[in-house]
Parts: C-alpha cells; structure tokens; sequence
C-alpha cells in the first residue's frame, strides 16, 4: 500500500515537470517568427539606380546647328551666277587684250581682268563665310560666248566683244540692283553695294568706245605701215566704220 502511493506520486511529479517544461518553450517560437519581415526592404532600392542611367542619353543628344550656312536660295543662287560671270569677264578679258585689233579695246579688256579679278576675290571671302561653294567654271552659257569670240578676228572681234560686254553688264547691273532691294542676307546685299559702281563705270567705258567709233579707229594706225606699200590703202577705212 506504502509503495502504490510513492507510484503515485512520481507519476504526479513526472506530470509537473513535463507541463512546466512545456510552457517555456513557446515563447521562444512566437519571438523567432518575428525576426524576418525586415529582410524585403533592401529589394526596393535596387530598381532606382537603375533608371537613372537610362535618363541620361537623351540629354546628351544635342542638336549642333551651324548658323553660317543661313543663306536662302535666292541670295544662293545670286552668288553663283555672280561668280560665274565674274570668272568670265577675267577670261573674255584676257581674250580681248591678246585678240583685239583696237588699243582702246585691248585695254578696256586688261582692265575688265584687274577689276573682276577684285571683285571675285571679294565674292569668295564672302561665301567663304556663308559656307557657299563657289562654281569654278563660267557656265554653258558664258562658255558658248567665249567659243564663239574665240573664232573671230580683227574687226569683227572687237565689235562682237564691245557688245557683249555692254549685253553682259547691263545683264550684272539689274542683277545686282535686284539683289540690293529684294536680297534677304545684310552681308550679301552689302557685296552688292561695293561692287555695283564698278559694274557702272564699266558699262559707261565700254558704251564710250561703242559710240566714240571714229576716236576708237585712229589706235589702230599701227596697221598702216602695212597699208603704205599699197596705193589702194584708202579703201581700208571703209573697214574700220563697219564697228
């Protein structure tokens, strides 16, 4: 009987000490559990370094325009043809002051060279600034005048290339004048101002030769040595009114 009670109450004991050695170690589980909610927060402040980099070429991508080539068409094509005339007076010049019978013919040519050749430096420093390529040849046009003086001689020649340079500046002067009234670029139409009174003094020397015939026809005397050993020499003057 003494013994069923000492059974007993161990068996009690074990139970007290298995319950109170069970409670204790809840806790623990409940404060473990609350540790790992911090961990995602380092995940959202990846993504926004990412997008800046992305932000960054358009900004560099800047347009670079280059305000010299600013010309319009019109002012464009004035510099063109003026260049190609300009280059073909200095060479029709050149043509005149080897090829012309009369003196006041060579030297109206000479000076056509030294003046256009002026004027044309001029025209390349400006569209040197306005980013224009100039033309290095004269032109179909002036090229079929050139061919065609080229084949004249005497007389003939110096009548032929008096009036073309008087069609030929009064063709400039229009241009020019048009260009000083209806031209868009303040550095063009400047060019224009300084270059027209040559153009005018031209066009008044060489209509001076054109009416002045008789004067014009007495440089030619030096062909007379040639004329003295024919009595007939009087019917060369006829020749010389035909200009």
């Amino acid at each position: 009987m003494f013994n069923f009670k000492i059974f007993s109450g161990g068996i009690v004991a074990i139970s007290l000490s298995l319950a109170t050695g069970c409670t204790p170690t809840t806790p623990h589980d409940q404060n473990t559990s609350e540790v790992p909610p911090a961990v995602p927060v380092q995940t959202t402040e990846t993504p926004s370094s990412t997008a800046s980099p992305s932000a960054s070429p358009t900004v560099s991508v800047s347009p670079t325009p280059s305000g010299q080539n600013t010309l319009s068409s019109s002012d464009r094509l004035f510099i063109t043809l003026a260049a190609q005339n300009g280059l073909a007076e200095v060479q029709l010049g050149q043509l005149a002051s080897q090829r012309g019978t009369k003196n006041a013919v060579k030297h109206f040519g000479q000076h056509m060279v030294h003046d256009h050749t002026q004027v044309n430096n001029q025209l390349k420093q400006l569209a040197s600034q306005k980013g224009v390529t100039l033309p290095t040849s004269i032109g179909s046009k002036n090229q079929q005048v050139k061919q065609r003086l080229s084949k004249l001689y005497g007389a003939n020649f110096d009548r032929q290339y008096l009036n073309q340079m008087v069609q030929a500046h009064e063709q400039d002067i229009a241009a020019f004048k048009r260009e000083a009234q209806q031209g868009q670029d303040s550095d063009v139409k400047a060019f224009v101002t300084q270059a027209l009174p040559t153009l005018q003094e031209h066009l008044q020397e060489v209509r001076s030769i054109v009416n002045s015939g008789s004067s014009t026809s007495t440089p030619s005397s030096t062909s007379t040595p040639s004329s003295t050993s024919t009595p007939s020499s009087t019917s060369t003057p006829s020749s010389t009114s035909t200009p």
